[in-house]
């Protein structure tokens, strides 16, 4: 796990682009504290800062092969590298046992064919010095992040983080006012668009190569390819073959992400997916494992109690820590200033990162993804009951339709929007995204200034998604557009930044490429459960499960914002609101974010404290200090 960066520029003297990069580098220690390197060869500059994984001694970046041909950064981990080292032995004499060295020999190889190849998360970027050219790329599913910018005379720059772009000193700092609008609308800016308006994100699945001042961006892999079974004998006949096969499955993803040359641990909480994953890598391993989990001090809220039980039956070594709204109103400060982009979520892995990161290990596991593939969000429902009743609002006469619109436009959040997936949505994928809408169409408008954003814009995926998913059921839809909005938009975006800013590599076995390939490909009537939802991973792990798992009423791991914004958090809150903060960007309408904190405060919508929280993260992560461009 690294930080990694580059510039990439004809006409620039080496001294300024290793000042350029170093400056970049270092403004990402904290994603790798263990190491540091910059070097330069022809028109490239690339560097990198080390978080130690595999190999710790060996495996310095950038690395390059013996004829001085390839040179690579990365940041990542490949979970085959052990098998792609054998396939690849006959032609490279390997002097490391780090997965850096293996991916390099096989991108020297196969070239970009290797991508399909890669079991991982990974962002990397690697340059052909015979060829003056550079080939960066990211995982199918978006776990590591990389931001790109380029300017008009062609030159390129690249890095882990858009902090740390802005630390090259060559990037312009403007704000993108669509990109404002987006995170009203979706919880953050999706891909390939980010907050800043000069610099773009690669999407999941997609590489791009430069030559000669030219960037040019293709996909090599997409959801569609996620339901193509591997093979006609994977897909199982009858529910005993499914969880037959789901248990093996779990096992071959739980025992890949285990592997590292340092202490691996676990986040439990008090639900099914993070249980699962640590009953699994006790089971696997026969050792006692270091588990962490976040309660919280606010009654109704925390599954602290529940999590310690579920450690004592898997026999972990436990470390729970409370939160209190004091501590999070203490620390807002450093947290926002680590933010990438601004986002409604994520401080929950803050603090769970920093409790594993200083409870001794460098690695740990997350039940993250398992929601998505199994159906255990709510949306999965309202997807098929919108599906089947769009046909019919489509056929009702149009004074009643905008009727019933103008007075669910009046209503609370959930009225709102239903509004606006009757209003926009154009298929079963649209609808799927639009169930995770943060301010319904008419409050994005009255937020922002006029001008800003004044259009409706779809999620950035839903033509991708309604020309991959064509033609499949309403589950697979509802399930890969979770997939690849809110699970890449939001959670794993968020479970980076806050894991690496405390140099904890994060690791997601629910979304792990052959993992999602064999689910996704199997008969919907096996994997969802509509009234017990994620029952088929429950019954695959019975055996190893606390009794009584899955009766429980799921919480989800969300801390208590709508209590602290009253209390602790208010002072912060009230800040952010006033007149002078909201009008600082000119991008808002003062008066209608103020109205929307007033009438948080003076209501009772269960589900509008998420909505200004997460515009006051917008509003104060806009009024930072940015750097000044030298």
């Amino acid at each position: 796990m690294c930080g990694i960066a580059g510039y990439i520029a004809t006409a620039q003297s080496i001294d300024l682009r290793n000042a350029v990069v170093g400056r970049m580098v270092t403004a990402m220690r904290h994603r790798g504290p263990d190491d540091f390197g910059v070097a330069s060869r022809d028109e490239a500059t690339l560097g990198m800062s080390r978080l130690a994984i595999f190999d710790p001694k060996h495996g310095r970046q950038p690395m390059s092969t013996p004829d001085g041909r390839w040179h690579l950064v990365f940041n990542g981990a490949i979970y085959n590298f052990r098998t792609l080292r054998t396939e690849l032995g006959a032609t490279h004499a390997f002097r490391t046992d780090c997965d850096t060295e293996v991916l390099l020999a096989a991108l020297a190889h196969w070239g970009r064919d290797a991508l399909p190849r890669l079991r991982g998360m990974f962002a990397f970027a690697l340059w052909d010095a015979h060829e003056h050219a550079l080939l960066i790329a990211r995982d199918s599913f978006g776990i590591k992040p990389l931001y790109i910018h380029t300017s008009a005379n062609g030159d390129l720059l690249f890095a882990s983080e858009l902090n740390a772009l802005l630390a090259s000193g060559q990037v312009p700092t403007d704000i993108e006012p669509q990109a404002v609008s987006d995170y009203l609308s979706w919880l953050a800016v999706p891909a390939p668009r980010t907050i800043y308006r000069s610099v773009s994100s690669l999407r999941p699945g997609e590489y791009a190569t430069w030559r000669n001042g030219r960037l040019h961006v293709g996909t090599y892999d997409s959801a569609r390819a996620l339901l193509s079974p591997t093979n006609a004998d994977s897909v199982a006949r009858t529910r005993t073959e499914f969880t037959a096969g789901l248990r093996a499955q779990l096992e071959d993803t739980v025992r890949a992400h285990v592997v590292a040359d340092v202490p691996v641990g676990a986040f439990l909480s008090g639900g099914l997916d993070s249980t699962a994953l640590v009953a699994l890598m006790t089971r696997l391993s026969g050792a006692r494992l270091k588990t962490f989990s976040i309660g919280f001090d606010a009654a109704g809220y925390s599954e602290a109690e529940t999590a310690s039980a579920n450690a004592r039956h898997l026999g972990s070594d436990h470390h729970a820590s409370i939160l209190t709204g004091e501590r999070v109103a203490s620390d807002l400060g450093a947290i926002i200033a680590a933010l990438d982009q601004p986002t409604g979520d994520g401080i929950n892995t803050y603090y769970a990162s920093q409790a594993a990161r200083s409870g001794g290990v460098t690695v740990a596991l997350s039940g993250l993804g398992a929601d998505e593939l199994f159906g255990g969000y709510s949306s999965v429902r309202h997807t098929f009951v919108l599906s089947r009743w769009l046909p019919l609002w489509r056929v009702m006469p149009k004074a009643l339709r905008d009727s019933l619109l103008a007075r669910w436009d009046r209503g609370d959040t959930r009225s709102r929007k239903l509004a606006d997936t009757l209003r926009y949505a154009s298929s079963p994928s649209s609808i799927a995204l639009l169930q995770r809408r943060v301010f319904g169409e008419s409050a994005r408008r009255s937020l922002l200034a006029p001008g800003v954003a004044d259009a409706y814009a779809p999620h950035p995926e839903e033509a991708v998604l309604a020309s991959d998913l064509s033609g499949a059921d309403l589950f697979s839809v509802a399930s890969l557009a979770d997939v690849r909005g809110y699970m890449t938009d939001v959670l794993l975006r968020d479970s980076d930044v806050m894991s690496m800013r405390h140099s904890l590599e994060l690791r997601v076995p629910f979304v792990d490429r052959p993992f999602v390939n064999w689910v996704s490909a199997q008969p919907t009537r096996f994997k969802h459960t509509p009234d017990q939802p994620k029952s088929a991973l429950a019954d695959a792990l019975a055996d190893v499960l606390p009794p009584g798992l899955l009766q429980r009423k799921k919480r989800g791991f969300t801390l208590p914002y709508a209590v602290w914004m009253r209390g602790p958090l208010k002072p912060f809150l009230d800040e952010t609101f006033s007149p002078s903060s909201v009008g600082r960007s000119g991008l808002f309408d003062t008066h209608a974010v103020e109205a929307q904190w007033r009438r948080f405060l003076a209501g009772n919508d269960t589900l509008e404290w998420s909505r200004v929280w997460s515009l006051a993260i917008l509003v104060a992560f806009l009024n930072r200090p940015r750097p000044v461009i030298v």
